[in-house]
């Protein structure tokens, strides 16, 4: 479900041409006028690669592992980001507090390769966005801050005509820091993952259709999916060239649906690495 880099990389090559119309839709709503950011380009064009390992899905004691090689695009516009932590639209914008729309993309899992998910039918990608508020809570050091991120999204289910899977909300502590020339980059987040009754059904329902004597037929209910804890580091090797790599634990001890013949496991780990690379860049320079 919640993005990872390499979720959130795919989801910012993927809605780069709906940019230019969210553009023209949302509001000059920034509450003082930024100031340009002279050293950062306003935009850059590349190439994204990465792999990951993660849980089929929230529970589940098998394994989905993906890679992918796509095309990098970075906007540092006033109201329209897409970067390397992700695609977002800010509509409030102060020194403490921004509120935007965020942008996650999950990935796929095949029946056929999931033991408890035998002969139902796939889990594709979901598409999430929706607002999400971020609040700056302390800043430990000049190149350290932490902050408060409440993201309420909405799942979208791709290769089934974008059918809405219900709502996710996902509450969580960011703490970000760096080396203060952009070379390393580190960040650690702690957080809960809490889904509507909706979308806990397309991880852990099982229709009477599908109800065999090891898998009970069963109906899923709204609440907790798991709690998370996640890191990632990244290095610059040249202006051109960085690489990344993250970790992610989630805990399902007290998830909702506990009971479901689907839920095998009460946590997990994801892992995953990649690189960009920038071939081109503005001249132009970036705002804050």
């Amino acid at each position: 479900m919640p993005s990872h880099p390499v979720s959130t990389s795919l989801a910012t090559s993927l809605l780069t041409s709906f940019w230019t119309c969210l553009a023209v839709m949302a509001p000059a709503a920034a509450q003082q006028a930024p100031v340009p950011a002279p050293d950062l380009p306003l935009w850059e064009v590349g190439v994204f690669g990465g792999a990951a390992s993660t849980p089929a899905y929230p529970g589940a004691d098998d394994r989905s592992a993906r890679g992918l090689v796509l095309p990098l695009v970075i906007y540092r516009g006033k109201i329209i980001r897409a970067d390397r932590s992700g695609v977002s639209a800010r509509l409030i914008n102060s020194d403490r507090v921004e509120l935007d729309l965020g942008f996650a993309l999950s990935l796929p899992a095949r029946s056929d390769d999931v033991e408890a998910r035998e002969g139902m039918p796939d889990l594709n990608s979901l598409l999430e966005f929706g607002p999400r508020l971020k609040v700056l809570l302390a800043e430990p050091s000049p190149n350290s801050r932490l902050r408060l991120e409440l993201p309420l999204r909405m799942p979208l289910e791709l290769r089934n005509g974008f059918e809405r899977r219900g709502l996710v909300f996902e509450p969580r502590m960011v703490f970000e820091t760096g080396d203060g020339t952009g070379k390393w980059q580190a960040d650690a987040t702690v957080g809960a993952v809490f889904g509507n009754a909706r979308l806990n059904a397309y991880f852990y329902d099982v229709a009477p259709q599908y109800a065999t004597a090891a898998r009970p037929e069963y109906q899923a209910s709204g609440g907790l999916l798991m709690t998370r804890l996640g890191l990632s580091l990244s290095r610059r090797l040249t202006p051109d060239w960085r690489v990344f790599g993250f970790t992610r634990y989630d805990n399902h001890s007290h998830a909702a649906n506990r009971d479901s013949p689907l839920f095998r496991k009460t946590s997990g780990v994801s892992v995953g690495a990649g690189f960009t690379w920038t071939i081109h860049r503005s001249a132009a320079r970036a705002w804050e």
